[in-house]
């Protein structure tokens, strides 16, 4: 935890500044098999990557689902995990400012996924890797430095 004037709940912060390929963050005490994860994240800096996303039905830190979004490409990416080898399902372009709090949500139910990104929606996908409950967490990707606040998570 770390202190941050600017964050929506003042005054603690979650900061990811540790570098590796894609650094999670995940709630193990939680079991959310349809419902919503949702968190406010300000990518502040990165050359590779500045990035904030959300993790759902996460069985382990190499099986998931997430979906981010990045500051540097200007996109909202969703992808899904499996066996630590990520690859990239749909992706729109939508401007995602660096140095400012976004809020980044998925709403999920049976195999169908909305992400919305400041209250927007960004991007509509269905899959069927990961049908079981799982948890729920906070993902950033090489060196990112991203503040995270205001995670919550819930059944539907």
């Amino acid at each position: 935890m770390e202190k941050d004037d600017t964050a929506p709940s003042k005054p603690n912060v979650l900061k990811q500044s540790g570098q590796a390929t894609y650094p999670v963050c995940i709630k193990d005490d939680t079991s959310v098999k349809d419902g919503f994860v949702e968190v406010k994240f300000k990518p502040v800096s990165g050359k590779e990557d500045q990035a904030g996303g959300v993790i759902w039905r996460a069985k382990d830190a190499n099986n998931y689902y997430v979906a981010r979004a990045n500051a540097l490409e200007d996109n909202v990416t969703i992808y899904h995990t499996v066996k630590g080898k990520r690859s990239e399902k749909k992706r729109t372009e939508v401007r995602v400012a660096s140095g400012e709090w976004h809020t980044l949500r998925v709403d999920f139910k049976s195999n169908h996924f909305t992400v919305t990104l400041d209250g927007k929606k960004a991007i509509e996908w269905n899959d069927d890797t990961f049908k079981d409950a799982g948890k729920v967490g906070v993902w950033t990707k090489a060196d990112s430095v991203t503040l995270f606040d205001d995670f919550s998570y819930g059944d539907k």
